[in-house]
């Protein structure tokens, strides 16, 4: 699916002249370690977003796939196959502690989307009165620097991401799942091997998410594109910080949400501040995401590291790719 540059270009004057320019904020600024110092743009959106959906519908219209047929195409032609086995989870050194140790997870093959869910497809589902519309005022941010129908879908809950690729037949890959296609056979540090980032791999230390697949040489071991950097993706795992350390950790799930709040009060407790990054120990239950982004530096995008934020928030820098069985 292909939106014209020039209609592109009309729909997005239509829509910076419909919505007002909010004001322009700082992105997250990480550690060195790779983990968000502070939570931006955590606020929760309207779900109506008129302007903004008259846009997304329009362009949906002009890539060419009915509302109808997007929403009953589960088909695989734009996800590839991971093969299931055991894998290497986690690391002994480096990162931070939830994090550690490295472990063995055994997971089923599943097919995972090549990329992360560009905002052409989301805005079908939108069309189709089944999605809620991204946050516009993130899509407006730096003058529409975010906006366009090959970039990242970015400024939706995990409820809407969920609820997109159910509506594709599909479903959100557990965190351990997401990391299995990062690392392959090898437990490589990068979806691409071991040798650091570099602006050919990988879309990271910057202002804005760029086009999906626009970095070819960064791709994973099983192909697919921006594993790594561009825009994190939520999980459908609950982050648990002691999920390494479980019984059931060979599974690559995480413990019981009473459970995850015990763990959390105990790192406080403890004052372990820093056990899950440089945010402060959560209070509830929030959700895992993966994969790194824009704003990270280098380090960040560790196969390993992992970032949590409540289901509701809408991020900047936050977007989806979806899952499903083999």
């Amino acid at each position: 699916m292909k939106t014209s540059p020039s209609n592109f270009a009309s729909l997005l004057l239509l829509a910076t002249a419909l919505t007002a320019c909010p004001s322009v904020s700082t992105p997250a600024t990480p550690s060195s370690s790779g983990q968000s110092t502070t939570t931006v743009d955590a606020e929760v959106a309207p779900d109506e977003a008129a302007t903004d959906a008259a846009v997304a519908r329009e362009v949906a219209s002009d890539a060419g796939t009915s509302t109808a047929e997007a929403g009953a195409s589960s088909g695989r032609e734009d996800m590839l196959l991971v093969s299931g086995g055991t894998f290497k989870m986690g690391a002994d050194e480096g990162g931070e502690g939830d994090e550690r140790p490295a472990h063995d997870v055994t997971v089923a093959s599943f097919w995972l989307d090549k990329t992360e869910v560009t905002q052409a497809a989301y805005e079908e589902c939108v069309a189709a009165k089944v999605c809620t519309p991204a946050d516009p005022e993130i899509l407006a941010t730096f003058g529409g620097l975010f906006r366009g129908p090959r970039k990242p879908v970015v400024g939706i809950s995990w409820f809407s991401a969920r609820e997109y690729c159910a509506w594709r037949g599909k479903r959100l890959p557990t965190e351990a799942e997401f990391e299995r296609a990062v690392r392959g056979e090898d437990g490589r540090r990068f979806p691409w091997g071991n040798d650091a980032p570099t602006k050919e791999r990988a879309v990271f230390s910057t202002n804005a998410p760029e086009d999906v697949a626009s970095r070819p040489a960064g791709r994973g071991p099983y192909g697919h594109d921006d594993l790594a950097g561009n825009v994190w993706e939520w999980i459908e795992d609950e982050y648990d910080p002691f999920a390494y350390t479980r019984k059931a950790a060979s599974t690559g799930k995480p413990g019981t949400c009473d459970e995850i709040k015990a763990a959390q009060s105990k790192l406080r407790a403890e004052g372990k501040q820093g056990f899950t990054g440089t945010n402060p120990i959560p209070t509830e239950c929030e959700k895992s995401i993966r994969g790194g982004a824009y704003n990270y530096p280098a380090q960040g995008l560790r196969s390993t590291n992992r970032i949590h934020h409540p289901a509701s928030f809408k991020l900047r820098m936050t977007g989806v790719r979806c899952a499903k069985d083999a």
